[in-house]
């Protein structure tokens, strides 16, 4: 392969965790890797690489329990997605559960109230953007009474100053402030998104009062940071970017909220850990981040895992 073309191919299967821990996926969107794994495929056609498999989320299920990983929870963050992570529960009753929220950057978009962000990229808006932020979180609170078996958590709901622009930063403050008495309201474990607004997101949580069990998913803190959640007795859930090689800040708040505060996830289909940077993620995967998480703060893998299982069981109810 040209060392000019990045490998798009699946990353390979990890070694199995050791049995009996039964590992849990704490954030994932299984239906989006379906699409993005398609794409992956076009991509090394079109770059006479060896085809890429598109995985069902029946083969992602059945390739993650291989190793260990026996439930997820899948998120749907934006409108048209809410109903697929409840559909998802409830073709997988044990295995997958909701949570369910409007993404920040999403909450924005509804009613055509968007401002770019420093990323750089152009507003794009979708017809279901028509509907206003209050009716489609309207929406995630129907669903969640209406399932509640199923929906196991509000998110992911938050603040990301990145792809959304200062000019509607208090539009997307109130729509977190909105998740968060969602959350309280209906006893829910609360997942958050914060991107470049850690002291946003902080202060918000503070003035508002956080629900009882707030996870910080995909941790992108500093140990200050995750000082301040240990305080407070917030969870943080680690994602591939735990092994990234500039991520020093996120490893060392794995030691400072302690072994009963973190969480495992994959965020899939993005986020895979390395040395697979860049590949489609998917459940299975969840290993090679538990071995990072591990070495991070020098105890056996099957510990680290078997206290991500029981943190995410105790947290969600599961």
């Amino acid at each position: 392969m040209s060392r000019h073309h990045r490998d798009r191919s699946w990353a390979p299967d990890p070694e199995p965790l050791p049995e009996g821990i039964g590992v849990i996926d704490d954030h994932t969107h299984m239906a989006s890797v379906v699409p993005f794994a398609q794409e992956m495929d076009r991509q090394a056609r079109e770059r006479g690489q060896d085809p890429v498999p598109v995985r069902t989320v029946d083969q992602q299920l059945e390739r993650a329990r291989a190793v260990g990983v026996v439930g997820a929870i899948d998120v749907g963050c934006e409108l048209p997605h809410l109903q697929t992570a409840v559909d998802l529960a409830l073709a997988h009753p044990g295995v997958v559960h909701a949570a369910l929220a409007i993404h920040p950057n999403e909450a924005v978009l509804h009613g055509h109230r968007g401002v770019p962000g420093p990323d750089g990229l152009p507003l794009k808006y979708q017809p279901w953007h028509e509907v206003s932020f209050e009716q489609a979180l309207e929406e995630v609170a129907r669903l969640a009474r209406a399932y509640p078996d199923q929906v196991v958590a509000i998110g992911e709901t938050g603040m990301d100053l990145f792809r959304t622009g200062q000019g509607a930063e208090e539009i997307q403050r109130q729509a977190f402030r909105d998740h968060i008495a969602l959350a309280k309201e209906l006893d829910l474990p609360m997942q958050i998104h914060d991107r470049d607004a850690h002291r946003q997101v902080i202060e918000t949580l503070l003035e508002d009062g956080a629900p009882e069990r707030t996870i910080f998913h995909s941790y992108s803190g500093d140990a200050g940071m995750a000082q301040v959640a240990a305080e407070h007795g917030w969870y943080l859930s680690f994602s591939g970017t735990v092994s990234y090689k500039g991520n020093e800040g996120i490893r060392q708040a794995l030691s400072v909220v302690g072994m009963d505060h973190i969480m495992v996830e994959t965020d899939a289909p993005y986020l895979s850990p390395m040395p697979y940077r860049g590949r489609t993620n998917s459940p299975y995967m969840i290993p090679y981040t538990l071995r990072a998480m591990a070495d991070a703060l020098d105890r056996p893998l099957a510990q680290v895992a078997e206290a991500t299982a029981a943190t995410t069981r105790r947290v969600y109810g599961l």
